[in-house]
């Protein structure tokens, strides 16, 4: 056997020990940082993937350093690039959203929206407060709607409990309304006092008696919660037109049973359609039905494919008399949302929101309604420059789902549909739940929302006008196959209101406002 001089054994003895007391502090740290990850609220990775979720954040930071050569660019990822969620993220975290040494989006590819700044705006303090729109006129309680940025629809049941719950406290901060999805008005909802769109699918959740069909009595009972504003009665949804949807027997727990009014345990099958509706005259009577029972505004929401069931609804709107209009269309982009799709319909049936806003609103004025109906719209509008852009084509309104779900701290991971959602805003798992703590996240809904608005009224001010909704047609350009841009108003111009219709507009029309500033029209 060799024998090792006395200074080698010893060195080994050393180094031994020192593998042994750094294999102990290594655990301890470990340990330490599984407690502090466990017990904090803030992070809902670290806390539902302790140790393990910091490398997230590690990995995101070289992603930074190293992105160009391994990873995908900035603005390459789908459905949401990294510089959309990045925008979303600091806005939600109420950072410095101001970015240095130029873009990084292309502003050459034929569609791109550019804005047309004025040489002389507006001075600052010429600014306006965002005022309300009234929605309803010819109800007995309209609804003047504060914001003109607010929460789409997501069911309670495809959303956590704290989810809902920081989306409700989170929209009351920021004076938004949020839309309840279609799986029913859930105490969740109500809780932090927000102002609430209940919206009606297909299977009536929520406002249905034992068979399915739609009760006046849940109505009334619904309605009689002042926070509930409007009811949405939905045609379609962007994830899947023409496809109804199944809430297998797992999820429907007590809880979800009773919101709903289902059986509990069972599997709960959607229609692909409302079967009492056949038609646009069969629509404006449920529509009026729901209006008379509750008193509140009702409108509808539909991906836009066929478009000519437009014009024969506004025609029956004139037979019957402009009280009898829907009191707002939803129109909603035909690429897809936050509910979960077979891919064909999700890639290829509806009309994306860039085609089908500028015909829906171009419909309404051909036939002098644009006035009467409200018109809000969603489907990835989730950054500022997207948000002015449905404003100043047609849009009163912009609704956002994934926005939303970003701040509150979704990571894109595609998993909505599977009961594994890391950030506990689309799982029932309550160890992934604990991860997302309401109080915290609210303040991020807020913020995001918040700053949306200041952003979109940002841009209108370059363009030469004192608040959003003053914006036009007339201060977008889009950039052409052979590389120019056009303006919009020449891309998309206005159609006259038809004759007959023209007395009935201007009836309608509100007074002229506008403050605008120098050689910008």
């Amino acid at each position: 056997m060799v024998m090792l001089p006395d200074f080698v054994a010893q060195g080994l003895e050393l180094l031994a020990t020192f593998f042994i007391v750094a294999i102990g502090l290594g655990a301890l740290v470990v340990v330490v940082l599984f407690i502090l990850d466990v017990t904090q609220t803030k992070d809902a990775v670290r806390k539902n993937y302790p140790v393990l979720g910091r490398f997230r954040s590690l990995f995101s930071t070289l992603g930074e350093f190293f992105r160009q050569y391994f990873f995908a660019m900035d603005r390459e990822e789908m459905p949401f690039n990294r510089a959309e969620r990045e925008w979303i993220h600091r806005a939600a975290k109420g950072h410095d959203n101001t970015i240095a040494f130029g873009s990084t989006k292309n502003l050459t590819p034929p569609g791109t929206a550019i804005f047309v700044n004025c040489p002389f705006p507006t001075l600052d303090e010429d600014g306006v407060e965002m005022q309300p729109v009234e929605i309803g006129p010819y109800c007995k309680t309209p609804y003047n709607a504060p914001s003109f940025f607010n929460i789409s629809g997501m069911s309670y049941g495809a959303l956590s409990t704290p989810a809902v719950r920081a989306l409700s406290n989170g929209a009351k901060t920021a004076g938004c309304w949020m839309n309840t999805g279609e799986g029913g008005l859930s105490p969740y909802h109500l809780e932090g006092g927000c102002d609430i769109v209940m919206q009606i699918g297909t299977a009536k959740y929520g406002v249905r008696d034992a068979e399915g069909n739609l009760s006046d009595k849940k109505l009334k009972e619904v309605a009689a919660h002042e926070q509930v504003r409007m009811f949405e009665l939905k045609m379609s949804q962007g994830a899947k037109p023409g496809k109804g949807g199944i809430l297998p027997a797992v999820k429907v727990t007590p809880e979800i049973a009773q919101i709903r009014g289902i059986p509990e345990g069972q599997d709960s099958i959607s229609p692909n359609r409302h079967p009492e509706i056949n038609g646009p005259g069969e629509m404006l009577d449920v529509i009026n039905r729901i209006r008379e029972v509750t008193g509140k505004p009702v409108g509808f929401k539909a991906v836009v494919g066929s478009f000519g069931w437009l014009e024969s609804l506004c025609e029956e709107i004139h037979k019957r008399g402009i009280e009898s209009a829907p009191d707002f269309i939803t129109v909603d982009s035909g690429d897809g949302g936050t509910g979960a799709a077979p891919m064909p319909l999700m890639d290829n049936v509806g009309l994306v929101v860039k085609e089908s806003l500028p015909l829906v609103s171009d419909i309404l004025h051909k036939y002098g309604l644009r006035d009467r109906v409200k018109l809000i719209v969603s489907g990835k509008l989730v950054t500022p420059s997207e948000v002015a852009w449905a404003i100043a084509t047609g849009a009163d309104f912009v609704t956002s789902a994934r926005g939303f779900m970003f701040s509150l701290g979704c990571i894109q991971a595609l998993k909505c549909n599977k009961n594994t959602c890391p950030t506990g805003i689309t799982t029932h798992n309550k160890h992934l739940q604990k991860g997302l703590n309401p109080e915290d996240k609210a303040v991020k809904v807020a913020n995001f929302c918040l700053n949306m608005i200041h952003e979109v009224q940002v841009i209108s001010h370059s363009c030469g006008v004192s608040r959003p909704r003053l914006m036009g047609r007339k201060h977008v350009r889009v950039v052409q196959n052979n590389g120019r841009s056009v303006p919009m108003d020449e891309l998309y111009p206005r159609p006259d209101v038809l004759p007959e219709y023209k007395d009935v507009a201007a009836s309608l029309a509100p007074p002229p406002e506008e403050k605008t500033g120098s050689y910008c029209g």
